[in-house]
């Protein structure tokens, strides 16, 4: 029950990626606690002369031990893995899970794949990292491969989802300034988005509880809702008639520089852009001159069953942005962008570490297993992806009462609770992580279900098996 409840409020404050929980939820019991060092929070400690050996040992800290060291910024589940398979995940008493999580949209080929150990391992023989001072090879090979399955030209590293929509933000700016001649540019992302936790990727954030207390945030973002399109007209309407009207007054002109929106909002619920909406910010930036800017941080490298989420669309924006399963679980960021976009110059955006051989190596793994044997990677997850929705819908249907409906696309779905319901995602995350499947919600109402890009259709009727039994328990039928 006490598990039940910690996770079931955990996500009172927000989405999952990064895992925003609340105070109250997490303040109780020793999930939490802060060990020794929590009585000495406010005395003087001095650094010993020497480094200590005491970190040396390869045995793990419990997790009491593991709370005394690293800040709480994570809601954890008190769970310790140590090691996977594939789409399965153990944990320290041994218990095995089926992983339908993937590290949140991150771990395209599961865990532990030969072929990417072998490529990280291959690439650490021979140099893992030198500075963008130089040629890399291995960059240069992902970055062909991204411009050729996209409608992207050019492509800037960095290490996350955050710094490629950072990047993406500053080639908006810039090119506002020096294409459009917009001294104040304004991007307009959606309501109930999610790109991050930088200040300006939270600012850009259309949910005010991620914003709460970091203030002042950053200027130049508005909001519209997601998925309509009069709103979003209207906002951007709004925004340039304002603009003119302050320059006609001699103050210096504000004006719209990019719509930046997700293909498929994640943590907004698991909600598919709708063909019109992305029509509409696609006319919408012709008409203006501002960038179209896709977040595809969560649904790109083959996650929808298309190399990318736009896919499902018929347009084609000016900047896409990635992370997550570009590398399979080693941090890599990208940030493509067409040529007409491409304002960046020597000096103007960098990353120490972004696109380093060993980062490229593991992703060129990637982008090698989405291409090989006719693209069979991205067929498995469609048909998978049919398969889980299918056994999803008649779970709807079992309990209709319960569940709402299910969405998403590929392999990122949602089964959605009633609003009248009693029943949060939360509980029933905690119910089937007892039972051994992991998943992980998108909002209070919204079960999240993003497994490996590998995952058999043995792997998906078990999950389908063990959230039957999950609803089952919450709904009080067994």
């Amino acid at each position: 029950m006490i598990f039940a409840a910690l996770i079931a409020g955990a996500f009172v404050v927000g989405g999952t990626d990064g895992f925003a929980a609340s105070s109250s939820a997490f303040s109780g019991g020793n999930m939490l606690h802060h060990g020794p060092r929590s009585s000495q929070a406010f005395s003087m400690v001095s650094t010993p002369p020497t480094p200590s050996t005491a970190s040396t040992s390869s045995a793990p800290l419990t997790q009491d031990q593991f709370n005394a060291y690293v800040q709480n910024t994570y809601g954890r589940y008190p769970l310790t893995i140590v090691r996977g398979e594939g789409c399965k995940l153990f944990d320290s008493d041994g218990k095995e899970y089926l992983d339908f999580v993937a590290g949140i949209s991150t771990c395209a080929l599961g865990h532990a794949d030969s072929d990417l150990a072998a490529a990280v391992g291959d690439q650490m023989k021979k140099f893992h990292h030198v500075s963008n001072l130089y040629y890399i090879p291995e960059q240069g090979q992902l970055a062909k491969w991204l411009v050729d399955n996209s409608c992207a030209d050019r492509v800037f590293f960095c290490n996350s989802g955050a710094e490629a929509n950072e990047a993406g933000i500053k080639l908006a700016r810039k090119h506002a300034s020096t294409k459009l001649g917009i001294a104040e540019p304004v991007i307009v992302t959606a309501k109930k988005s999610f790109h991050g936790r930088t200040l300006a990727t939270m600012t850009a954030t259309g949910q005010p509880n991620y914003q709460k207390n970091f203030g002042p945030l950053v200027p130049g973002f508005e909001y519209a809702t997601y998925n309509d399109p009069e709103d979003l007209k209207r906002v951007v309407k709004r925004i340039n008639r304002r603009g003119k009207i302050r320059s006609l007054f001699g103050r210096p002109r504000r004006a719209v520089a990019a719509i930046m929106m997700e293909a498929l909002q994640g943590e907004g619920g698991v909600v598919p852009a709708t063909p019109e909406f992305f029509s509409t910010v696609r006319e919408l930036c012709d008409e203006t001159g501002a960038l179209m800017i896709v977040d595809e941080v969560q649904t790109g490298m083959g996650r929808t069953g298309k190399v990318w989420g736009y896919q499902n669309f018929d347009v084609e924006p000016d900047v896409v942005t990635c992370a997550k399963a570009l590398g399979g679980g080693v941090p890599i960021g990208a940030m493509l962008c067409k040529e007409r976009a491409d304002v960046f110059e020597p000096g103007n955006h960098a990353s120490t570490f972004g696109g380093n051989p060993l980062a490229c190596a593991a992703a060129n793994c990637v982008t090698s297993k989405l291409s090989e044997n006719g693209g069979a990677l991205l067929e498995n997850v469609r048909e998978r992806g049919e398969q889980l929705r299918a056994g999803l819908a008649e779970l709807q249907e079992k309990y209709p009462e319960t569940v709402a409906g299910v969405r998403g696309w590929g392999l990122i779905n949602g089964l959605v609770l009633n609003e009248e319901s009693p029943v949060l995602a939360g509980a029933v995350v905690a119910e089937t992580t007892k039972l051994g499947l992991l998943l992980v919600p998108a909002g209070l109402k919204v079960v999240r279900f993003v497994p490996p890009l590998v995952a058999t259709a043995a792997e998906v009727s078990t999950a389908l098996s063990v959230i039957d039994q999950a609803l089952a328990i919450v709904t009080g039928a067994k």
